[in-house]
């Protein structure tokens, strides 16, 4: 039998939760520069000093995709009314078909007021998300650079439109490492159907397989195989993993250079380390009933999303770096009402419960939440099947995201679109710039983390950016 598979079946005796843990470490047949042009010292995942003093020391990302109207959610434009069902043609060639050609206005469905002492515009949808108003720094300035779906998804996680590049929570572990020892750095929590582009959203593309996020499943439990099988003692477990850490030892000296060698190893270490703490943290059952009941547990449309917000506040409670929750089914080019409704209905009771779980505890400060899509959407709509059609186009020119915590400015709007929501006018940054931001609230300088690949130091910005100071309190 060849070694690699010897060693492997000696493992899968022993645990199977080796397979989970994981994906996050391994990363095969992945070869990257040489160690020493990227030095880190101690282990890869060990805690790190900060470029400059962070305001947060943990993120959690929460990805709307599909692009959710900005128009619809906290950006509303009366001028819309006026212009309802207008149509026109665009004629630009610059722009996509998407965008061209015979097209027609359209206004919100959805009534809007002001929330908190703040003020700042909400959807009426938005009934729990109006409760913790004043903690948010709504943005309307960003601009993306991309309407198709794949490569805007890319852009906003990677910063790199074609994919291939390591996502912001690799960025994020590979520069400041992680607080808890016993889990992964970089946790992803999907829905069932992964987001368009897949699993590359989360890759650690050039980094060294460490830094890739790991995805727990989105039904049932987060991880499968946890716990080993019923005659295999932690004692039995121990010994097999030296043996196997020896064998792997010897490959490692005769290729010094194979980082993902070194990972497989340290995979199998988490992997026994994580069986005495993930329990606990996967056990939503063991939270009060009014914690679950506060998040939405075991209602019909939130549960799903309340499941994973909770998840998300008792791994940043335990010291994971950096969490990402995705939430699809915003692309609305029709019945925009009905579809943009149930979207905001279930993510609504959930990401207010997070904010104020947080808050509770003491961990907002230390926490920067992140709401945003990959891009925003049209005040217009294209023909569609030969009529018009209550939706709207994608659109790069113009969206909203928020930040809350980690020291933003919390109860303003910063930025502003035009008077249709077509495209921002006001702090009008690219993505690279909200990355920037994102890493400079986290302690990072965009600047000094760099990575040796292909013969120049790359940076997540890709040709470097400037921080929002707008955002920052």
């Amino acid at each position: 039998m060849h070694r690699l598979q010897r060693r492997d079946f000696l493992y899968g005796m022993s645990a199977s939760l080796g397979t989970v843990a994981f994906n996050a470490l391994l990363q095969a047949e992945q070869k990257t520069e040489p160690k020493q042009q990227n030095l880190i010292d101690g282990p890869p995942l060990a805690p790190r000093d900060p470029h400059l003093k962070p305001r947060a020391k943990a993120c959690i990302f929460l990805f709307m995709e599909g692009g959710p109207s900005h128009i619809d959610t906290f950006d509303p434009k009366p001028a819309l009314e006026k212009l309802h069902l207008k149509e026109f043609v665009r004629e630009d060639k610059q722009v996509s078909a998407m965008a061209s050609g015979k097209r027609y206005y359209i206004k919100s469905p959805f009534q809007h007021h002001q929330a908190g002492e703040s003020g700042i515009s909400l959807s009426e949808h938005f009934s729990h998300l109006s409760e913790v108003a004043d903690d948010l720094c709504v943005y309307h300035g960003l601009q993306a650079e991309s309407i198709n779906h794949p490569t805007a998804c890319y852009h906003m996680n990677t910063g790199n439109r074609f994919g291939g590049d390591p996502a912001i929570g690799s960025w994020m572990t590979y520069g400041l490492g992680t607080e808890n020892q016993n889990l992964p750095a970089f946790i992803v929590l999907p829905e069932v159907a992964y987001p368009q582009g897949g699993a590359a959203n989360w890759s650690n593309g050039f980094l060294p397989a460490y830094f890739q996020g790991t995805a727990l499943r989105s039904t049932g439990s987060p991880i499968l195989d946890l716990n080993p099988p019923p005659n295999v003692t932690r004692a039995t477990q121990r010994k097999n993993l030296d043996l196997l850490a020896k064998l792997n030892q010897q490959d490692q000296q005769r290729h010094p250079h194979e980082e993902v060698l070194a990972a497989r190893m340290e995979s199998y270490e988490l992997a026994f380390r994580m069986q005495t703490q993930v329990p606990d943290i996967i056990n939503l059952e063991s939270e009060t009933q009014q914690t679950q009941d506060m998040y939405g547990l075991g209602q019909k449309e939130t549960d799903s999303f309340g499941r994973r917000c909770l998840l998300a506040r008792k791994l940043v409670e335990s010291g994971v770096r950096f969490v990402q929750i995705y939430a699809a089914g915003w692309d609305s080019h029709d019945f925009l009402e009905r579809s943009h409704k149930a979207r905001m209905q279930a993510v609504d009771q959930p990401i207010a419960a997070l904010l104020k779980d947080l808050k509770a505890r003491g961990l907002l400060d230390e926490t920067l939440v992140v709401w945003t899509g990959e891009f925003g959407r049209s005040p217009d709509n294209g023909i569609r099947s030969g009529r018009q059609a209550a939706g709207r186009d994608h659109n790069a020119k113009g969206m909203a995201m928020w930040l809350a915590g980690g020291g933003v400015k919390a109860g303003h709007r910063i930025g502003a679109t035009d008077e249709i929501g077509d495209h921002a006018v006001e702090v009008v940054n690219p993505i690279r710039n909200l990355h920037v931001t994102l890493e400079h609230i986290m302690g990072l300088d965009d600047n000094q983390l760099t990575y040796f690949h292909e013969g120049r130091f790359k940076v997540l910005s890709q040709t470097g950016g400037a921080v929002i100071k707008e955002l920052l309190g």
